[in-house]
């Protein structure tokens, strides 16, 4: 439950917060997201898993962009913005703590 707080936090960070510029907004969510992973997860495979996720959808968005799905008001790289990767990385490591507990819960029924 923490973690999806966490999440949530970041999310609602990337929205709300005012920074001077996205590099800031950028770093300062993926320190975020690399704290939600150190602090929940600390496994290699949920790294790896974080950013996996974190790649491929951000392949998909870029596509959905560039194909006019979609549209940014003010994309700064390649089509999307720049703090994209870190909500999925973060997003990533949540979902894989949430199925780790659901499984979990599973095996004590």
């Amino acid at each position: 439950m923490r973690c999806v707080a966490v999440f949530v936090g970041i999310n609602h960070a990337s929205a709300k917060v005012d920074f001077d510029n996205n590099i800031q907004l950028s770093l300062t969510l993926a320190a975020l997201s690399i704290g939600l992973w150190w602090t929940f997860d600390r496994s290699r495979s949920g790294f790896g898993l974080g950013v996996g996720i974190a790649f491929l959808a951000t392949l998909v968005t870029q596509l959905l962009v560039y194909n006019g799905v979609y549209q940014y008001t003010s994309p700064d790289f390649l089509y999307v913005r720049s703090w994209l990767p870190c909500i999925f990385f973060a997003g990533g490591i949540t979902m894989g703590n949430i199925g780790r507990q659901l499984a979990m819960t599973k095996l004590f029924l």
